[in-house]
């Protein structure tokens, strides 16, 4: 596995190609006791391990927060909610799609993919995967005890390292903005494409009750022949219009899978990214403050009750440590924060790629389309043709428009 900072850990090495490790989350329903319990569980396939392990979302709960115990300083995404209102088909597609875009995340993490607890969750077979993560997690701690950077994370780092990090934040929170009405509109196309689906096959649908009725007509009426005749040939249009709600709902899918979800997972890293800075600023930085506060006054007190110099030295030199502890943490988050950044900035080019897929989906779509719609129009003029007082004219004007 490729860690950020192998060389200077400052400097952006990391490119697409890099972060390619994929991983499959499917969802499995499995009976429990009664024939109507049931209760779900997903399948994960990794390309790295390529063992199918079963997963309950406890399991995904529990190593979600041992990663953000683990690795504080990193972008660990967000999972999706354990319950929303919604209907169970639903929910439990929409709970998978966020699954899966948390394993893409944490599989291509170039820290988080290498470390053991992701082994674990990706390749035990055991039942009892979740004590495993949690005595892998004891037996190393968070990433600031065991990284080879912790000790000399302010080396690495400009003097103006807080200013660049105030900038990055502005620019990526503007970025993240500007996503997030990128992917609601590009929701709101899929669900046009959905509901188009539905209207052209309750269109269809209708069509063909309206031809399916066999209701006498009046005898003297002058045009009931040819709309005997007109009304058997709308059952057979029916079916062309079943076809176009299937290339309709066709189109919403692919709107959903490959632009909506690549946009979700864009965002879901940003907002993993936004947490992190929050995790910097309140946790860090807070502690760190705290510390300091501690070094004058409880020694002071200390030194002027304790009747052994030895026992009040020992807790000057404690205290000292401590300070020096969160000194190097600090330096340490902030170094983890510049890298986390620079991998933000080596998922953007992806917007290119998302775009060019918005692009060619609505070709493929509108073609489709344009395509049943042409194969219907000669259709409709041969099974109309024959009707005695059929206005043909309509049809070479539409024609030629």
């Amino acid at each position: 596995k490729m860690h950020l900072g192998q060389q200077n850990p400052v400097v952006d090495g990391l490119s697409l190609k890099e972060l390619g490790d994929s991983v499959l989350v499917e969802l499995e329903l499995r009976r429990k006791g009664l024939p109507f319990l049931k209760h779900v569980e997903y399948r994960i396939v990794s390309k790295c391990f390529q063992i199918p392990v079963q997963r309950r979302y406890s399991d995904f709960e529990v190593f979600h927060g041992l990663l953000l115990q683990k690795f504080i300083y990193r972008m660990v995404p967000p999972l999706p909610p354990k319950r929303i209102l919604k209907g169970d088909r639903e929910f439990n597609d929409s709970r998978r799609r966020g699954l899966q875009r948390f394993m893409t995340l944490v599989i291509r993490h170039p820290v988080l993919a290498g470390d053991e607890l992701v082994s674990i969750f990706l390749s035990a077979s055991s039942a009892d995967v979740q004590n495993m993560l949690r005595d892998a997690y004891k037996k190393t701690g968070d990433e600031f005890l065991t990284s080879q950077m912790a000790l000399h994370g302010k080396v690495y780092l400009p003097e103006d390292i807080q200013t660049h990090a105030a900038t990055n934040r502005e620019v990526i929170a503007n970025i993240h903005s500007s996503f997030n009405k990128l992917r609601d509109v590009a929701e709101r196309m899929a669900q046009r494409s959905r509901e188009n689906s539905t209207d052209l096959l309750m269109f269809g649908k209708d069509l063909s009750e309206l031809g399916s009725d066999t209701s006498d007509l009046p005898v003297n009426a002058t045009m009931s022949k040819a709309w005997k005749t007109q009304r058997k040939s709308l059952v057979e249009l029916s079916g062309e219009f079943g076809l176009l709600a299937n290339k309709a709902a066709h189109q919403g899918s692919r709107e959903e899978d490959e632009v909506v979800e690549k946009l979700n997972l864009l965002l879901e890293q940003l907002q993993s990214y936004k947490d992190l800075c929050d995790r910097h600023d309140s946790g860090v930085l807070l502690e760190h403050q705290r510390a300091f506060e501690k070094r004058s006054g409880p020694v002071a007190t200390h030194l002027k009750y304790q009747n052994s110099f030895e026992q009040a030295e020992s807790r000057l030199t404690q205290q000292e440590n401590t300070i020096i502890t969160m000194e190097m943490r600090r330096y340490f988050s902030l170094l983890c924060l510049h890298q986390e950044t620079q991998l933000v900035f080596t998922y953007l080019p992806l917007v290119t790629s998302i775009l060019g897929t918005f692009v060619h989906s609505q070709i493929q779509g509108h073609k489709e389309m344009g395509d049943v719609w042409g194969d219907l129009h000669p259709k409709l003029k041969d099974l109309f043709e024959s009707a005695n007082e059929w206005p043909q004219n309509i049809f070479e004007h539409t024609k030629h428009n």
